[in-house]
Order: C-alpha cells, then structure tokens, then sequence
C-alpha cells in the first residue's frame, strides 16, 4: 500500500492554489490521473519521483519511503541523443540481459545500436518506456507519454504498457486527457481540478453522462463506441482485461 499526503502550493491557471491531495493506493494498481490543464497533474507526479520539495509524507506498506524505486516516463522523451538505444538503456542499470528482454518487449530489438535522435516518435517514446523499466520500479510514473502519437501507434504502446506494468509487478499513475486510454489502461481514474481530487472511482464504472450505443468483437478485442456529451469515442479493451 502506497500512502500520499502531498500539500504544496503552486500556481495553477487560475492563479495560486494549494496541491492537497491525501491518498491511498493498493499494490499493482494502475490509477490514471486526469482533469483540467493546471491542477497540478504534472507536479504531483514530480514530488512522488522526489524531483520537487513539499510538505508531504509518502510512505509505502507503512515506513517512510526514502529510497523510492521509480520509473518515469515523460511527454518529450528526455533520451540522451548522444547514444544508442540499447546505451540509453544501460546508464540506468548495466544489466545487458534485462536490457535485451525489454528491447524484445518494446520491439527495439533489432534497432538497439541505432541513435535515439534517428528515431520515429513512437520509437523514442518505446526507448523511454523500456529505459524506465530498467531498474524494476515498484511505481511507474507516465506524464501523458502518448499524447503527440496516432492512434495506430497508441494502440500498440497501449499493450506493451499493461505488459510491463503486469510482468513487473508494478503500481502505475499515468496523466492522460485520453478517454480510450482511461477506460483501456487503468482500473482507477482520479480526476484533479484546482489542487484537489474532485472524483476517485474504478474504470469499471462509466461516467455519468457516457452511454455505450455500440460493441463491435473481433479476435482479441472489445471495441465500445461510447456517447460521452454527445461526443462519439471509441475504447478498445482486450478480451482477457475484460474477463478479470
């Protein structure tokens, strides 16, 4: 269990507010956090990676975590463009072996000895996935990590995601706007408006004003076209998410 007083103030876009937030997550979720741009989405990640100061308490299975293990994924990428792709991956660990097992992952594998600065934007976004995972993180943080993607190359990220988060035993919080990603990624969404979490309620619940008209099936995946304020959208899970 991962414990979370956070209280920091910051200017939000409608001037100074103060980051509240008081919350409790369970092993192994996966929590996507949304809402408006500037209730403080970004910082609340950055003070869990220790990358801001504050006055918040964080503890993880009741002792103060000091020595956080985190794996952060940002918007931009943030890969070293001086070295290649497998490089970038072993500044964080030197360990050649998991290097080659997440290149497999990621589909890097035959590309690892190309510079990241060559890179398509779904490739350098895959680099910075894989090189997040490198020291086994036991929570994994993703700042709206797909966000200038297409949708074809976010559909496929969107697996390798749940495949690492699963295969590593890892607790996630991801910032995503992208209802697809929402209801296809996560089991939690807490949404934050000025500094303050406004709702905390399991995907598996629909929003109040979202109504499925429409399944369409195939193969491997459930596709649900679903009116959200009149809005037409489209969520695709897989069959075994849906199952559990």
């Amino acid at each position: 269990m991962l414990k979370i007083q956070i209280n920091k103030q910051l200017y939000g876009s409608n001037g100074i507010m103060d980051l509240n937030i008081k919350l409790d997550i369970s092993k192994n979720d996966f929590v996507v956090l949304t809402g408006s741009s500037g209730s403080g989405k970004t910082t609340f990640l950055r003070i869990l990676a220790g990358l801001e100061e504050s006055n918040s308490i964080i503890k993880l299975d009741g002792k103060i975590w000091d020595k956080r293990k985190i794996g952060f994924v940002f918007q931009d990428y943030a890969l070293f463009t001086n070295m290649t792709i497998e490089q970038n991956l072993l500044y964080i660990n030197n360990d050649k072996q998991l290097a080659n097992h997440l290149l497999k992952i990621t589909e890097l594998e035959n590309l690892k000895n190309k510079m990241t600065n060559n890179l398509s934007g779904g490739q350098k976004q895959r680099v910075a996935l894989a090189r997040a995972m490198m020291n086994k993180p036991q929570l994994l943080l993703l700042d709206e990590p797909l966000s200038a993607l297409d949708n074809k190359i976010k559909d496929k990220l969107h697996k390798e995601i749940l495949i690492l988060h699963k295969e590593f035993n890892t607790t996630t919080i991801m910032v995503s706007h992208d209802i697809n990603e929402i209801y296809k990624l996560g089991n939690r969404v807490i949404t934050l408006e000025n500094g303050k979490i406004i709702e905390d309620i399991p995907t598996s619940q629909q929003p109040n004003l979202a109504k499925c008209i429409d399944i369409i099936k195939d193969e491997k995946d459930y596709t649900f076209v679903i009116n959200i304020n009149n809005q037409l959208t489209k969520v695709i899970i897989p069959k075994d998410k849906l199952l559990h």
